[in-house]
C-alpha cells in the first residue's frame, strides 16, 4: 500500500477531501520526522512507537581495499509495532 492508497482509503471512508487528507498525512509524517530528528520517539497507543536507536561504534572491514574502517556511533529510525498490532497482523495475515 502507497501513500496514495492511504490517502485514498481515508477519503473513501471519512467523506473528506482527498486534498485535505493528503495535507494531513504529510502533516503527520512531517511531525514523525521532525521529532525523531530532535530525538524524541512517538507513541501510538494500540498501533507502536516510532523511536530513535543508538547504534554503538564498531569496527567494520573494507574488503576491496583491505583495510580497516571506523563506523562512528549513529543514531536510526525504527519503528516498534504494539503488542495488540502484532497479534492482528499474525492471527489475520495468511
Amino acid at each position: 500500500m502507497t501513500k496514495a492508497d492511504i490517502v485514498n482509503e481515508i477519503s473513501k471512508n471519512t467523506g473528506i477531501e482527498k486534498v485535505t487528507v493528503q495535507r494531513s498525512v504529510e502533516a503527520f509524517m512531517d511531525t514523525i520526522r521532525i521529532s525523531l530528528a530532535e530525538g524524541k520517539n512517538v507513541y501510538l497507543r494500540g498501533f507502536g512507537s516510532f523511536i530513535v536507536k543508538k547504534r554503538a561504534e564498531k569496527t567494520a572491514r573494507n574488503i576491496s581495499k583491505n583495510t580497516t574502517i571506523i563506523i562512528p556511533e549513529h543514531f536510526i529510525p525504527a519503528f516498534k509495532p504494539a503488542k495488540t498490532f502484532v497479534a492482528k497482523v499474525k492471527n489475520n495475515v495468511k
